[in-house]
């Protein structure tokens, strides 16, 4: 920037210049820029680009005289400008006239568009305002014919280089001069054309300036780019700058004037063609004189403003060395400021340094103490050592015992499919040989078994399991190769050897510290006599404190510094290995232990069974009692029905005997739980031990009893019961209500055939098994018995036999009964239909579809308890699934009106418009 002001201000108008013209104004007035100063402008460019982004917008209002730099619209670049006007529109605010002192052009910018530049380019302009000598604008020329002059002046400069030679000054800075392009007068080719005329007479001249101020006000604005010389423009039209209205007319006045009374004797005397020779003599002396004045002039102005250029840069050198002087005294200052800083810092560098190396020391003494420094996988290396060394081998009796148990089931399954009983005794024979070898087995896994710490180690396989997980986080499977403990391993005696190699040059730095403080003690003490010299003692001190540090440094470094990912992926591995290895083992020992509960277990019951064989005596006792005991109710039964008819009828004897009857039928409910007890315990004992008692004891009927879920009694006979028709129940078929200790329950009759009684037998096994898995908690219907009996016409003809079930009995519990009566509340509602629900949850667990769930079929056990009733077992589901109704609403599922099966969905579909209904 000093170098561009320096290079402005030391310019000077030579009397001959070569110029390069960059806009024209009208057609004997041009701007142009000196050649000789295209390095100037370049310079003044880079200036601008590189200082006018961050400088600050114009504030207030903007001072005329100086120099801004405005950014202009068409190229977005920062150029040089001066102020020329203020436009205050209602619209867009306030505008600001501007113009491009180094182009010649203007433009109307806002404000924040126009920044403030510093001193430093605060100089004269490069372009500048040119006219040509002895030309005037026609009074009488319109606005086309100002136009065409200005066009064919501005194709005789426009970016041409011109030689011009300088005639006159005017006061507001415009250069009268004389124009040639490659020998050819550009004022003349001008007059030529008629677009400009040579001056007259003062007040031709006066009016002609008016002329073109008029011409001016008409002419539209147009705006200039203000683009450097030496950027290479084609096809650039010219135009004439905006704002320049009062200027110009300004100036033109001023010239004219200048002009004429420069010119105005030569032309009288020209014009005069009667004066003597002496006359004419003295006429040319005088205009001699007048020009030589008019150079003498021009010379002390041009000395005038070189002495006001040199004033002004030498008062601005003087502000400059003023600044150099204050930054000189603050650089002083600071270096000042810097040398008591360092000084000070010099003076407790001892201190500071071994402040700083006790605090590390300090640091390091604690994660020693605290072991942080085992951070190389040390626990999971035992952990390794745990899960491979300490492993627990495979018993070798479990793989016999195994093997032996899947004859033994075999041998098992053999004996429940024969039904060849010329077969049976060789199949149950080659049984007990396997039987006594599984014996053996078992006796061999519990004696190994027992030498095992199974419990041992499996807490220590859980302690373990929980510690690496607390350690390293969640297990991640992971593809396992034979590699992943070699890897670790060999990654862990490299990171070790590492971290005891830097412990032990720290522990030898440290060594070397104290011993040199030993011997500086030593220089200390007073009561000493030995002599010591000073630089065996004092020695490298300084390397020693600064290895110290280092060594401490790197350690903590080494103990704090996080494990890169390689680090991370060869932990992970092992840690996922040594994690399954443990789940292995976990699992290997649960199997030991199972098959070490299933083997005492076994043996318990060998021993009880494995030399003698179960019978039926107690069961064919417990029929014999049972037979009696109905003979003797019936006996009885007789005996009412004839007293009841006899004609000696008295109430004592009629209370006794039914006093006798209900105690017979007691005594026989008794038996029939006693026979069913001990179903149970030969069920048991088929299922467990001994498949074949079906096949010696064929007229038990373990087998019916067994499919049937426990529920067929055959002791049991309806005829034997005091019974009640319930036809108001049902009309469909038998049904009646009895009461057997102090319970009142329905037997519910099904007719059956041969082929459809297994059906309804397994239907009613599926069912009551699904109840005996929780019971009570079930939410389903209990089934009591199941009982057969033959039922005969009055005309002696026998009909299908009835299958007779026996269930509690809820009179007026169901849905339909309690909603017609009393309702139920919400909250009785909602604790009804969660048993219905879990009722419902039962049956589909057990893979049974319900079918037939509607009001008269749900439950509601003392407002309480929801229970969901038995169906049709002699019906198939699709049979089961007909109109069901709720009120006014259909149970019935849309698939199910589509045709469909039903499904545990239709069950729920009836579920919900029960759940709606109530």
């Amino acid at each position: 920037s000093m170098r561009i002001t320096n290079l402005c201000l030391s310019f000077h108008f030579p009397q001959v210049e070569d110029v390069v013209g960059c806009h024209v104004e009208d057609a004997v007035t041009f701007w142009a820029q000196s050649v000789s100063r295209c390095n100037d402008l370049l310079k003044l460019s880079c200036a601008l680009a590189d200082i006018c982004p961050r400088a600050n917008a114009i504030f207030g209002k903007p001072d005329f005289n100086k120099i801004y730099g405005g950014c202009f619209s068409e190229d977005g670049c920062w150029y040089r400008c001066t102020v020329q006007q203020v436009i205050n529109d209602e619209k867009a605010g306030t505008m600001f006239l501007l113009l491009y002192i180094d182009y010649g052009n203007s433009e109307v910018l806002n404000r924040s568009e126009i920044v403030e530049i510093p001193a430093d380019l605060q100089c004269p302009s490069v372009a500048k305002k040119y006219r040509l000598w002895g030309l005037q604008i026609p009074t009488d020329q319109n606005l086309n014919m100002f136009d065409q002059g200005k066009k064919f002046l501005g194709s005789l400069v426009f970016e041409k280089e011109i030689k011009i030679r300088h005639k006159a000054k005017h006061e507001d800075g415009t250069i009268i001069v004389q124009a040639e392009y490659e020998k050819t007068d550009i004022g003349e080719e001008v007059a030529k054309t008629g677009l400009a005329e040579k001056f007259k007479s003062p007040v031709s001249t006066k009016d002609g300036e008016e002329k073109k101020a008029d011409l001016i006000q008409n002419q539209p604005w147009n705006l200039k780019v203000p683009v450097p010389l030496w950027v290479n423009r084609q096809d650039r039209s010219l135009s004439r700058p905006r704002g320049r209205l009062e200027q110009s007319v300004t100036n033109a006045k001023n010239e004219n004037v200048a002009g004429n009374r420069t010119f105005v004797t030569k032309e009288k005397m020209l014009s005069s063609g009667s004066v003597s020779d002496s006359g004419l003599e003295k006429t040319r002396k005088d205009q001699m004189l007048v020009e030589e004045n008019e150079k003498l002039k021009a010379e002390r102005e041009v000395l005038r403003r070189e002495n006001e250029n040199l004033v002004k840069m030498q008062k601005e050198l003087e502000l400059q060395v003023k600044q150099l002087e204050r930054e000189l005294q603050e650089e002083k200052k600071a270096s000042r400021e810097t040398a008591e800083c360092f000084g000070k810092t010099l003076s407790e560098y001892i201190g500071t340094k071994m402040r700083n190396l006790v605090a590390n020391v300090k640091v390091l003494k604690e994660i020693r103490h605290t072991k942080k420094n085992a951070r190389f996988g040390e626990d999971l290396s035992q952990a390794i050592e745990v899960v491979t060394e300490g492993c627990l081998a495979v018993p070798c009796s479990l793989e016999r015992l195994r093997k032996t148990w899947v004859e033994y089931d075999l041998a098992q399954e053999k004996i429940q499919l024969c039904k060849n009983v010329d077969e049976r005794d060789e199949i149950i024979t080659k049984r007990n040989e396997v039987q006594a070898n599984l014996y053996s087995a078992v006796e061999e896994l519990i004696l190994e078994v027992d030498q095992l710490p199974l419990s041992e180690r499996s807490r220590t396989l859980q302690e373990l399991s929980a510690s690496l997980e607390v350690a390293y986080g969640q297990v991640h499977e992971a593809e396992r190769t034979e590699q992943v403990f070699e890897q670790f391993f060999k990654w862990q005696r490299t990171k070790t050897e590492e971290f005891i190699r830097v412990r032990n040059d720290t522990n030898a730095a440290l060594q070397t510290l104290t011993n040199w403080f030993s011997g500086i003690v030593k220089c200390f003490d007073l009561m000493t006599e030995e002599s010591l010299n000073i630089e065996e003692v004092i020695g490298n001190v300084d390397e020693v404190l600064k290895k110290a540090e280092l060594d401490i440094c790197k350690e903590l470094e080494t103990d704090l510094a996080e494990h890169d990912e390689t680090d991370k992926k060869i932990i992970t591995s092992a840690y996922n290995e040594v994690a399954c290895k443990i789940r292995q083992e976990q699992h290997l020992i649960t199997v030991i232990q199972n098959k070490y509960l299933d083997s005492v277990e076994f043996r318990k019951q060998a021993v009880e069974w494995l030399n003698k064989r179960p019978n039926i005596d107690n069961l064919i006792s417990i029929k014999k009692t049972l037979k009696n005991l109905k003979a003797q109710l019936r006996w009885k039964l007789v005996e009412k029905s004839n007293f009841e008819e006899s004609d000696d009828y008295s109430e004592l004897e009629m209370t006794r005997i039914k006093d006798k009857i209900a105690e017979l039928r007691n005594s026989v409910l008794r038996e029939i739980y006693k026979e069913q007890e001990e179903y149970e315990k030969l069920t048991y004992l088929v299922q467990k031990w001994f498949p074949e008692l079906p096949l010696l004891y064929p007229e038990a009927g373990i087998l019916k009893y067994m499919n049937s879920g426990g529920l067929l009694t055959l002791s049991l006979e309806r005829d034997l019961l005091d019974v009640e028709p319930m036809k108001e129940l049902s009309t469909k078929r038998p049904l009646v209500c009895a009461e057997i200790q102090d319970q009142k329950v329905l037997l519910k009759g099904y007719s059956v055939d041969t082929n459809s009684e297994t059906k309804v037998i397994e239907r009613v096994a599926r069912y009551h098994r699904a109840w005996g898995q929780q019971k009570e908690n079930s939410g389903l219907l209990q089934l009591m018995f199941l009982l057969f009996c033959k039922a005969r016409f009055k005309l002696m003809i026998l009909s299908d036999p009835l299958v007779y079930l026996m269930v509690p009995y809820y009179p007026g519990e169901s849905l339909e009964a309690l909603q017609s009566d009393a309702p139920l509340t919400l909250k009785e509602a909602l604790k009804v239909m969660k048993g219905v629900a879990q009722g419902l949850s039962t049956l589909h667990g057990a893979s049974i579809v319900h079918g037939s769930l509607h009001g008269n079929n749900v439950f509601a056990v003392n407002r309480q308890q929801g229970i969901v009733g038995d169906f049709d077992f002699t019906k198939t589901e699709e049979q089961r699934a007909g109109a069901l109704v709720a009120g006014a609403l259909s149970l019935v599922s849309p698939e199910l009106k589509r045709g469909q099966p039903p499904s545990a969905a239709s069950d729920m579909y009836a579920f919900g418009g029960l759940l709606l209904w109530v």
